[in-house]
C-alpha cells in the first residue's frame, strides 16, 4: 500500500465498478413477470423460458377422432356416410396387446375414414372424421 491514499482509491473504485456491473447484469436477468388470469382470479409470476415456448393447448375437435396411443386398427365397423349416435362402436385400435374400443365422441354421420383394418398408427394421427 502507498503512503498516498490512491491505492485504497482505486480499489474503492474498482469495487465501485464491479457493483456496477453487476447491478448491470441483474436488471437485464431480472424475472420477466406476466400476469395470469386463472378462472377469473389474476395470478403476477414469473414463467421460464421453457414454459413460454411450450406447445399450447388447443381445445380438441369433436368432430375428429384421433388416436390418443400408437397401435394397430383391427377393425374399423363403420362406414363412410353411415349414422353414428353417440357412444356407438366405431373401431378397435390394439395398443400393447389390449385391444381398446373407440366409440364415437357424439351423434353424426361418418365423412371421412381414413384408417383401415391392419393398419399401424402413431399417437396423435387422424383417424375418422364426422359431419
Amino acid at each position: 500500500m502507498k503512503a498516498d491514499n490512491t491505492f485504497k482509491e482505486c480499489e474503492i473504485y474498482n469495487f465501485e465498478c464491479k457493483m456496477k456491473k453487476w447491478k448491470k447484469k441483474e436488471k437485464e436477468s431480472s424475472p420477466r413477470f406476466k400476469t395470469l388470469n386463472i378462472d377469473g382470479t389474476h395470478y403476477k409470476t414469473n414463467l421460464t423460458s421453457k414454459f413460454e415456448n411450450r406447445k399450447k393447448y388447443t381445445i380438441p375437435d369433436a368432430k375428429k377422432i384421433i388416436s390418443v396411443i400408437p397401435g394397430t386398427i383391427v377393425k374399423v365397423f363403420v362406414k363412410e356416410g353411415q349414422k353414428v349416435k353417440r357412444g356407438d362402436n366405431i373401431m378397435i385400435l390394439e395398443a400393447m396387446k389390449m385391444q381398446n374400443r373407440i366409440k364415437s365422441p357424439r351423434p353424426g354421420i361418418i365423412k371421412i375414414i381414413k384408417v383401415k383394418g391392419g393398419e399401424k398408427v402413431a399417437k396423435g394421427v387422424l383417424m375418422m372424421e364426422l359431419e
